[in-house]
Order: structure tokens, then C-alpha cells, then sequence
């Protein structure tokens, strides 16, 4: 091991393409993230303080898919 850190010259070491790759594709994987919980986040009914809950009645089904 010491024999292979000797061998390589001091600060010739650099992230190359790879490094860049992968810095990319990170970034592209959260900017798709982001968008995608700005989409989801929309989504959400929020109900007004002066509007009363909705309570289904016996015989409607439960909004949202809940059972």
C-alpha cells in the first residue's frame, strides 16, 4: 500500500468525467425531486378556519379514497 502512494505524484489527483457525472446526474435527480414535490404539494386541499369540515353522510363515500 505505501509502495502505490509513492508511486502516484502529489496533486495530480482529479475528480475526472466521472466526478462530473455523477455531480450531475445528482443534480438532475433532485431538480426532478423538487418538481415533483411542488406538483404533490399542490395537490393539498387546505380547509379555510371559517369553512366547517365536510363530514360525508351515511350512505357517501369517504373523500380521498379513505375508508
Amino acid at each position: 500500500m505505501t509502495t502505490l502512494l509513492a508511486i502516484a505524484p502529489r496533486g495530480d489527483v482529479s475528480p475526472g468525467l466521472l466526478g462530473f457525472l455523477v455531480v450531475a446526474a445528482l443534480g438532475v435527480a433532485l431538480f426532478l425531486l423538487i418538481k415533483s414535490m411542488n406538483k404533490q404539494i399542490s395537490k393539498i386541499e387546505v380547509p379555510h378556519e371559517d369553512e366547517p369540515e365536510r363530514r360525508p353522510a351515511n350512505g357517501e363515500p369517504k373523500p380521498n379514497g379513505v375508508h
